[in-house]
């Protein structure tokens, strides 16, 4: 098998459609049976091409991962939005399509996610996971990541634990 060609980027307004196809198959795969199925279908579904496309006008940081054409996954950036927690910078979301999961792409996009705050001159970095994602946990413990706090949200009445972890 050869190398995949990859390419990590800032997403362009041309990308929305793709970014919406990636959001959907990656939150289905990370969450399917963790959150409500209602609760998780409504967030998927406000997500879409539009929802993308005015996040990008709005000069949100995304970055892409893009494989022969296809966006296979994405990041979304900036500052820490829990004052009381140090690191300076925060990703948002990261997200892999589940066919690219595994291969190092999830990696790349990460890494340059911290570039992109280091070069905003945002030190450290923290991202949250729920609690049950042992996938997602394994990749930051896997990056450095430390524990650094815990919160919980609520989806149709259920309570959904996640936990902070963060870099300097």
């Amino acid at each position: 098998m050869g190398a995949i060609l990859q390419d990590i980027r800032r997403a362009r307004c041309g990308d929305a459609a793709k970014i919406a196809e990636a959001h959907d198959a990656s939150w289905r795969q990370a969450y399917g049976g963790m959150l409500p199925y209602r609760a998780l279908d409504r967030m998927i579904s406000r997500r879409g091409e539009e929802w993308w496309k005015q996040a990008i006008g709005r000069s949100t940081t995304i970055l892409v991962a893009e494989v022969a054409d296809q966006i296979a996954g994405y990041a979304t950036l900036g500052s820490n939005r829990v004052s009381s927690l140090a690191p300076d910078g925060e990703i948002f979301e990261i997200y892999l399509r589940p066919e690219y999961q595994g291969i190092g792409l999830g990696t790349g996009l990460f890494l340059d996610a911290r570039r992109e705050l280091r070069r905003r001159r945002l030190n450290g970095t923290i991202v949250w996971v729920l609690a049950e994602n042992c996938q997602a946990i394994s990749f930051y413990e896997n990056a450095g990541g430390k524990q650094i706090a815990e919160g919980h949200e609520i989806f149709d009445g259920k309570k959904i634990v996640k936990t902070a972890y963060g870099w300097k």
